[in-house]
């Protein structure tokens, strides 16, 4: 089986041909993502890999199809990037890795918190400029503290677990309460009032329809004035000039962000000698109150190794024509 993989790095590579081993996948490597302009590349091939930022729009999914591609591989949990009806129309089937680690990313958004309540970037880069003053550096315990955690799925309440793990007083929103998490403690509320009450809210929730700008002027008028906002989730859940706005005024006291809403030009690239030509985005990286990591939560090792077994394993059930794993549906 040939196998068009797109916008991979030499990580991807590693994971991929090290859990295909002796398989007889063979692997077509592209680091251009998948769009209207490269899709050609794709020719030949059973299945196509792809990850966050390729376009599985329909017009890519229609000339994917016509070329002989029979399986959509995502290497990553959310499907926001691929149009599911068209795939469907066309028999396409599609399949993700829901479950690669969530202990990677919920990790990470705490490491946020951390960062963001104890201005460790800032200390770090003092000391190593010989500036061992504290001025400007004071926290708060996290112990204590209400935590609003908007979706409970796996990483969710990984993140959840976490929280309580610090003593914090957590709140969730889901449509489907976990009883599990309830048991512990934790108080399943309406989004309107878990922002009204979270001193840090982190973001957990899939990117659809209904959840793209969940952040918007409106909800932020809901929070505390001084919040902390962390999302490791996609960037679309947040409207990013809402937020800068909200960083001004002080109604958003702390910003923590992995994904970013324009981040396909952006993120996974070397841009450390190009003018980055997005206005919004270089605003955000003005503020002092504000930490930017480039979409690297679900960077572990285990994560790697995870997402490579899971495509590995549809890849050969459907050579073998046996039922797919994750398959991702209308």
């Amino acid at each position: 089986m040939i196998v068009a993989a797109f916008s991979t790095k030499p990580y991807d590579r590693e994971f991929l041909e090290r859990a295909a081993h002796d398989t007889g996948i063979e692997w077509r490597w592209f680091e251009s993502r998948l769009d209207a302009d490269t899709v050609r590349l794709a020719e030949g091939a059973t299945a196509v890999n792809c990850f966050v930022n390729d376009d599985l729009g329909s017009d890519v999914l229609e000339r994917l199809h016509t070329s002989g591609v029979r399986l959509v591989t995502l290497r990553c949990a959310g499907f926001n990037q691929v149009d599911l009806p068209t795939a469907a129309r066309l028999g396409l089937p599609v399949v993700r890795v829901p479950e690669y680690s969530p202990h990677a990313v919920a990790e990470h958004a705490m490491g946020l918190v951390l960062m963001l309540d104890r201005k460790l970037h800032k200390a770090y880069n003092r000391v190593r400029e010989g500036n061992f003053s504290l001025d400007g550096l004071l926290g708060f315990d996290l112990h204590g503290r209400t935590v609003g955690v908007v979706g409970t799925g796996k990483i969710g309440r990984c993140f959840a677990e976490i929280a309580l793990g610090f003593g914090c007083r957590v709140l969730a929103h889901d449509p489907r309460p976990d009883a599990a998490l309830a048991a512990r403690g934790v108080a399943f509320v309406p989004l309107a009032d878990l922002l009204a009450a979270s001193d840090i809210v982190s973001l957990h929730c899939p990117l659809m329809p209904a959840t793209h700008h969940l952040i918007d002027a409106t909800n932020i008028a809901r929070m505390k004035p001084g919040v902390m906002l962390v999302n490791t989730s996609r960037g679309g859940l947040v409207d990013t000039r809402a937020v800068i706005a909200a960083l001004k005024t002080g109604r958003i006291g702390t910003l923590g962000l992995d994904v970013y809403e324009e981040e396909a030009d952006l993120f996974f690239e070397d841009k450390s000698n190009t003018i980055i030509g997005d206005d919004v985005f270089s605003r955000l990286l003005t503020f002092p109150n504000v930490v930017v990591t480039a979409h690297q939560a679900f960077f572990t090792r285990n994560a790697l190794e995870a997402i490579a077994a899971q495509t590995v394993r549809n890849l050969v059930y459907f050579e073998r024509g046996e039922p797919l794993e994750a398959v991702v549906s209308a």
